[in-house]
């Protein structure tokens, strides 16, 4: 056997002992694309069961940082005291699609989770462990069983939310349904009202995440604009990756990461 022929077997077998990362969408001119949803879950065997026997999401674990993955987001989960639901709160649900739904509902209907299905037969809402909301849309031209799709927003005024996102994180304003929407990479933003939302933090949903190209010139610029950060922009070595907080003017807190995935 040549030496070009072990080294191609030699790679082949390392590429299937190596983990298999999520593949995020790429940045828009803005440097922003989706990264991952933040749970707060008290029984972790509970909802890993509901994203993995159900939903249909691998595990992941990344240097510390543990939960499932989906093509196109990360789903990092803590178990800790859950202060509430996501209905109500200022993020409503969170969406996929999937190229077939039927197959879903009984395992839905095993588990003892309620579903509703807002008169369409292609979508369902499940209300998961406590309180997380999961909607599943089924696109059968979709080649993959599973995608995110979109984070539905709750806000007293669809406009400026959109606004705000379209002029801090480059979303293109447009609509879904007859829903105000944005789009960035990898993620539909779509805007319901709603008069008095929570914000999200200590609930099922705990903050939502961009993972940004250029995460330092990208704070400078919130912050010049006259964000106000929760956390100010910081290098976490032992995550490797680097990190900042803030929370949009609804209650949707925002974790901005730059390295989550390689």
């Amino acid at each position: 056997m040549n030496r070009t022929l072990l080294c191609r077997l030699f790679l082949a077998s390392l590429a299937c002992t190596l983990p298999a990362f999520p593949q995020l969408a790429a940045p828009n001119t803005a440097g922003v694309a989706i990264g991952h949803m933040h749970l707060n879950e008290a029984d972790l065997d509970v909802a890993n069961k509901f994203w993995v026997d159900i939903i249909g999401a691998t595990p992941y674990s990344k240097n510390g940082l543990s939960g499932v993955e989906a093509p196109g987001i990360i789903v990092l989960i803590r178990k800790t005291a859950v202060k509430g639901g996501m209905a109500g709160s200022s993020v409503n649900h969170i969406g996929f699609t999937v190229s077939e739904l039927a197959p879903y509902l009984p395992k839905i209907d095993a588990a003892g989770y309620k579903r509703t299905q807002p008169g369409a037969t292609i979508q369902a809402i499940i209300d998961g462990p406590d309180g997380l909301r999961v909607e599943l849309t089924e696109d059968k031209s979709q080649k993959i069983p599973l995608k995110f799709h979109h984070v539905h927003f709750n806000s007293p005024d669809t406009k400026a939310i959109q606004s705000w996102y379209a002029t801090h994180f480059g979303a293109t304003v447009g609509k879904r349904a007859q829903w105000d929407a944005g789009d960035v990479p990898g993620s539909n933003l779509t805007y319901a009202e709603l008069k008095d939302p929570t914000p999200t933090v200590g609930r099922a949903l705990d903050h939502i995440g961009f993972e940004i190209q250029g995460l330092e010139a990208f704070c400078k610029k919130l912050t010049d604009a006259g964000l106000k950060l929760d956390i100010p922009y910081r290098a976490m070595p032992q995550l490797k990756l680097t990190l900042a907080f803030l929370t949009d003017p609804w209650g949707t807190r925002i974790e901005l990461t730059e390295g989550l995935v390689y």
